[in-house]
């Protein structure tokens, strides 16, 4: 795998012959959404297979695989572009077998999304994944919770042989945490066993294969809470067959010449669930300030702390891939970042004529812009991540140690993860 960065003079078919590859895959591999439309300092990735197939007459897909040694999930994510077609073959077709040897680093795969989810962006993706969580269930403070409309979603994921997981959190219909709900849930036995007794049952009834607590506002006063609260979650769902994950999400502070997060011992939290995922949206966010989200050298500063903690082979690693545009200055309080898929964002430095520049520490691309609005000259910075993002990330898990990366969100397709996590892992699935 290779990754070519634009350089002024640069065409997609210029690139395509210096890598002798076709301009197809280029598009398809990188989500390109207008060949004629590169920026300077845009991120292509080029990944020759190395080994292919031409489909025959009377050829499947589930025979192709099996005539070579792989599975149909593996055929799916070699050529993603068969979701668009329904997976239809016809003779002449070229398919990817495999990219590289059967040695890959094994890891697993979550993907979040929610119930509106584009289904064929849903079908592009579940093949890369080992879990798909559907957010959420919202708690309400009496022990109950919201529904969702989750049905399709589960029955799809399990199509595919993806565990689909159920998410519980304190967040409310407007996207805003309540801490009423914590509150009244952490201090109160009664209210507790109900909120798990709950639980249980959408598990049961809606055919899940285990739970995502997202959890906000753990602190230390309220840190052996939500350890016996945890503890009798996880013992009771055990007992059934359910494995129970915790989303741990730290609260970091940034500023300008500072990064600093709450310093909790998560041991006891983590000690009483299955499994833990770590991940933040405030690591740059729509609230601002304007930074590279999932900045990889602010997401050291707290991994180095958590793997003291938790076992790294217990840590699953949560990223956001979401882009944001903010105006300039920035208001703390005021000012909100505009958010987009990283395809939008490249899409939207050619449409503006900007060149895209790359942050080292953060691993992150980002470009500037000004926009004349009813006279006023108005200046906006993009941050966004791109091959060279998700490479650097991905990266972090066998440094680390840890068990897998969670995915904020799937509800955009992101070429270029999906590849490169195809090309260098193996993606692990579970018995259903």
């Amino acid at each position: 795998m290779i990754i070519h960065i634009v350089q002024p003079g640069d065409t997609l078919y210029s690139i395509a012959r210096t890598y002798n590859i076709s301009i197809n895959k280029l598009i398809f591999d990188n989500g390109i959404s207008d060949p004629n439309a590169l920026s300077v300092g845009q991120a292509i990735v080029i990944a020759h297979p190395v080994q292919t197939y031409t489909v025959k007459n009377g050829d499947t897909l589930a025979n192709i695989a099996s005539a070579h040694g792989t599975t149909l999930n593996q055929i799916l994510r070699n050529n993603p572009f068969l979701a668009d077609r329904n997976y239809t073959i016809y003779p002449g077709n070229t398919i990817i077998i495999s990219y590289n040897g059967t040695d890959k680093p094994k890891i697993t795969t979550n993907g979040y999304a929610y119930p509106f989810i584009d289904r064929n962006i849903l079908r592009r993706t579940l093949p890369f994944l080992t879990y798909l969580t559907i957010f959420s269930y919202q708690a309400l403070p009496d022990g109950t919770f919201t529904g969702i409309d989750d049905e399709e979603l589960i029955e799809m994921a399990k199509d595919y042989g993806v565990a689909p997981i159920m998410v519980i959190s304190s967040f409310s219909l407007v996207g805003v945490n309540s801490r009423e709900t914590v509150t009244s849930i952490l201090y109160n036995e009664e209210l507790q066993d109900k909120n798990i007794e709950n639980i249980l049952a959408i598990l049961d009834e809606k055919g899940y294969y285990g739970l995502n607590a997202s959890i906000h506002y753990i602190n230390a006063d309220n840190l052996d809470y939500y350890e016996r609260y945890l503890t009798k979650l996880t013992t009771l769902l055990n007992a059934h067959g359910y494995p129970v994950t915790l989303t741990i999400i730290p609260r970091i502070f940034m500023g300008i010449d500072l990064t600093r997060y709450d310093e909790l011992d998560y041991s006891s939290v983590a000690a009483a669930v299955n499994n833990v995922q770590i991940i933040n949206y405030d690591w740059g966010y729509t609230y601002g300030p304007p930074m590279a989200v999932s900045s990889v050298n602010i997401i050291r500063i707290f991994l180095d702390e958590m793997i003291k903690q938790i076992p790294p082979e217990k840590i699953n690693l949560g990223i956001s891939f979401i882009a944001y545009d903010w105006e300039s200055p920035f208001i703390l309080g005021v000012s909100r970042g505009r958010s987009l898929s990283a395809g939008a964002a490249v899409d939207l430095a050619f449409q503006v004529g900007a060149t895209i520049y790359f942050d080292e520490n953060s691993q992150s691309p980002y470009f500037q812009y000004i926009e004349n609005v009813e006279g006023r000259q108005l200046h906006h910075i993009v941050w966004f991540k791109d091959a060279r993002s998700v490479d650097a990330l991905v990266r972090l898990i066998p440094e680390y140690g840890f068990s897998g990366l969670g995915v904020w969100n799937i509800m955009s397709y992101f070429s270029q993860l999906w590849l490169i996590l195809n090309i260098q892992y193996e993606i692990e699935r579970i018995d259903l």
